[in-house]
């Protein structure tokens, strides 16, 4: 999928802060070696950078769209090309972080081990996913999809949500962590301008449907989308629009 780094970027403020919450809850204090696995336009890796000056950092993304943007904007820091599914770490790296990018990839009790296990002993390993599937914003994707002449591209793109309850985490983690934090935060995002959630979700979620259309069904399904969004996310009297949004975090450190 080719990301567009300036639509994501578009509510940047709104989807830091969670990166941030979960950077405030990791406990090393020198590490010598600190990946930023998913890290889009390379916003929050500058932050690790920030926070550990002394590090050997990297951004991995397999978005070559986004790492143009990453190096552009932070042409000091490292970024390479990388597919999580497929990475290792060689040697394993001291803090393994990862924001708002493992819930785009399948098969979770298998990913997540793989993943600690490239964490040094005594390291850290810490994630970010939205879980905000079973929501209008994500839901609304499937109504859509099934109600028009696209529905034989989209129904077949349909899966069920990516992301798991936080016990299905703790039980694939906790027998190699000698500290495991898992949590939930529901962010009451107040969103300016018009539908604004479609506009979220057209940076993400909502992006792969789209780039499987062209043309009138793109268009006409982006339409009967944007309708239903609009009507579940109504627009208070200050012009406002609230979207309730959960997110899924995860600290570990290694034994």
């Amino acid at each position: 999928m080719t990301w567009d780094a300036a639509q994501y970027l578009k509510f940047a403020d709104h989807r830091l802060r969670p990166a941030l919450d979960l950077l405030g809850r990791i406990g090393a204090e020198a590490p010598r070696t600190v990946v930023d696995l998913g890290c889009g336009a390379g916003n929050v890796t500058a932050l690790l950078a920030e926070r550990w000056p002394t590090a050997t950092m990297v951004g991995l993304d397999p978005s070559a769209t986004m790492l143009e943007r990453a190096r552009a904007d932070h042409p000091s820091l490292r970024f390479e090309v990388a597919d999580a599914a497929q990475w290792t770490a060689e040697p394993p790296v001291d803090l393994l972080y990862s924001n708002a990018a493992l819930h785009w990839l399948d098969n979770h009790a298998t990913l997540f081990p793989h993943l600690f296990r490239q964490v040094a002993p005594g390291g850290w390993f810490a994630v970010q996913m939205p879980r905000n599937f079973l929501e209008p914003s994500h839901l609304s994707v499937a109504e859509a999809g099934r109600d028009g002449s696209w529905r034989a591209t989209i129904e077949p793109m349909l899966a069920p949500p990516p992301v798991a309850e936080p016990g299905f985490y703790i039980d694939l983690l906790a027998s190699d962590a000698a500290e495991l934090d898992v949590w939930e935060t529901q962010y009451i995002q107040m969103l300016d301008g018009e539908n604004p959630v479609a506009e979220w979700t057209k940076g993400t979620w909502l992006k792969p449907f789209l780039d499987a259309l062209k043309g009138d069904e793109r268009a006409g399904f982006e339409a009967a989308y944007r309708r239903r969004v609009a009507a579940a996310y109504p627009s208070r009297a200050d012009g406002r629009t609230l979207f309730p949004f959960r997110r899924l975090f995860l600290v570990a450190r290694r034994r």
